[in-house]
């Protein structure tokens, strides 16, 4: 779904008479920051005058800017993820996300081997939050846990306490499992929107059946093994009700078992239960692996007031890597994207 379908069809919903007035959650973007980093990284390349390289930083704050001014927010949420993030799914798939440092993800000539481009990578990821602690975006990182499951709580939580519409942004398709009528997903290579009709026609299954279609399939990308034989197109001939009612991990199980002597894969299913179990708490987002705690951070975050706009630093760092041109007429970025945002009731 394109920008003007999208939002043709959030007015629609709206009852009409007086414009309301907005309050800060009533339209959250959520963003997964490494996400939104690591792919302006990975195709700009762009060095300052001193030769260092400002892609990733630089095109993050043209991303962010695009996405505030279509989507429009009441509030901004950046997550990254935290130290050791990936223990927990480790724990429970060793191989999960096994080697992703291992290989560059750029061959731009500004980098001579890995290690020169793992530096610049966290040296621009350190800067990136530095500048957005000077805008008015919360920004927030947990140690020990992935941005998926941080993007999970808050995006529930905000639609649950404040009936907020929520746009996450990111290409991972793990999120598509989080789809509902009040959270869309924006899929930035796409720059398509993922509704729950998006989900039907792009996949073939309803969103709250889209993590049973991964359990099924694997994702390569997380090294997160599927049933072996079962592709894309077979999973609906196999599993035809994932198009049309709900069904959960136990359901699967039943119907191949029921229908194992019909099909091989039915049987490969049984055989690989509890591999299939725990692929699917490895990619499960209604069962974010984050402690209570951590989830209570994050019910004070959603309460506190939107932070401070410092348009002279962001201004001052901006200058002090030589951006340049990376943003053009910076000031009036500034204002356009983010002065308003103070504006917003509680």
């Amino acid at each position: 779904m394109k920008h003007k379908e999208l939002f043709k069809l959030l007015d629609e919903v709206q009852e009409h008479g007086e414009e309301p007035i907005l309050k800060r959650h009533d339209k959250v973007l959520l963003i997964d920051g490494l996400n939104l980093f690591f792919r302006n990284f990975a195709m700009m390349n762009m060095v300052n005058p001193d030769g260092v390289h400002i892609g990733g930083l630089g095109g993050f704050f043209r991303s962010l800017g695009a996405m505030v001014r279509i989507t429009q927010p009441t509030s901004v949420y950046v997550v990254f993820d935290g130290a050791g993030s990936t223990a927990n799914r480790k724990n429970l798939l060793p191989e999960y996300k096994e080697g992703r440092n291992l290989q560059r993800i750029t061959n731009w000539d500004a980098f001579d081997n890995l290690e020169e481009e793992h530096d610049s990578k966290v040296d621009q990821i350190v800067r990136v939050i530095q500048y957005l602690k000077l805008l008015p975006v919360k920004t927030t990182i947990i140690d020990k846990v992935e941005a998926d499951d941080i993007i999970a709580v808050l995006s529930k939580r905000l639609v649950e306490k404040y009936n907020s519409t929520c746009f996450i942004v990111s290409s991972d398709k793990d999120f598509v499992q989080l789809v509902t009528d009040k959270i869309i997903l924006y899929r930035p290579m796409e720059k398509e929107y993922y509704t729950p009709q998006t989900v039907k026609d792009k996949f073939g299954c309803l969103s709250e059946n889209f993590i049973l279609y991964k359990t099924l399939l694997g994702d390569n990308s997380d090294n997160i093994p599927g049933v072996k034989g079962l592709g894309a197109k077979g999973i609906f001939k196999k599993f035809p009700e994932l198009q049309t009612q709900p069904l959960t991990l136990d359901d699967i199980f039943d119907i191949s078992a029921r229908k194992f002597k019909e099909h091989v894969v039915y049987s490969r299913v049984i055989q690989d239960q509890n591999k299939l179990e725990n692929s699917y708490k490895v990619m499960d987002l209604s069962a974010p692996m984050i402690n209570q705690q951590q989830v209570d951070y994050l019910e004070d975050l959603m309460s506190e007031e939107i932070p401070d706009l410092n348009s002279e630093m962001f201004i001052q760092l901006y200058n002090e890597d030589k951006l340049g041109g990376m943003i053009r007429n910076l000031d009036n970025w500034i204002k356009e994207n983010f002065e308003h945002f103070i504006g917003y009731k509680n």
